[in-house]
């Protein structure tokens, strides 16, 4: 029996350091901002936090990714989502959208996505009204830290994805709280894992 558990111990010991290896190596990793090489996709800006109609810091700097992707073609399609918080005068993917006008991106370029409240929500979203155009690949934009489960998640509801990933490098908490996120996501699946924590 002790023997057992042991094994068991070291198992999840191995399994958690495998995870963290995991998200670590994907928060290194981007698309660049110009790839000639490739057909120009779509860019899927996950969203956070919003202040009256204007994106925090976060929410800005995954913006203006994609806006170097459109202008150095990698892309040429941007889907903004987030829903809004109880309060809000207006939605992450309003708010993004009214941002990316404003830096010179057409109207005809940009999809919004106003009813996720988070990654899961706001990815299964995205997914059911491009996989009605008949789209499937997709270049996620968002934090590095949380580029492995955004990957996750997008190749459960039915994305094959890419990342490109903000500047500002991943904190060794940000690391540990999304490793555990995904460790536990990969063996009971994401969608359960948010109805569990949400």
């Amino acid at each position: 029996m002790k023997r057992a558990v042991r094994i068991l111990a070291v198992l999840i010991v191995a399994y958690g350091a495998f995870t963290f290896l995991d998200v670590w190596l994907t928060s290194r990793r981007t698309l660049p901002t110009s790839d000639a090489s490739v057909d120009p996709g779509v860019a899927l800006v996950l969203g956070a936090a919003q202040y009256n109609g204007e994106p925090s810091p976060v929410l800005r700097q995954r913006l203006d990714l994609a806006v170097l992707l459109f202008q150095g073609g990698a892309i040429d399609k941007v889907v903004v989502t987030g829903g809004g918080q109880a309060g809000d005068a207006t939605t992450e993917a309003k708010a993004s959208y009214d941002y990316l006008r404003a830096q010179g991106l057409p109207d005809q370029r940009l999809l919004l996505e106003v009813q996720g409240t988070s990654t899961y929500e706001s990815l299964a979203a995205a997914h059911r009204f491009l996989a009605a155009d008949g789209i499937n690949e997709v270049v996620l934009v968002t934090d590095r830290y949380h580029a492995r489960r955004s990957l996750l998640v997008a190749e459960e509801v039915g994305f094959d994805a890419e990342v490109a990933l903000t500047e500002p490098g991943a904190s060794m908490r940000r690391l540990i709280d999304e490793s555990a996120a995904v460790a536990v996501g990969r063996i009971i699946g994401f969608r359960r894992l948010e109805r569990l924590v949400g």
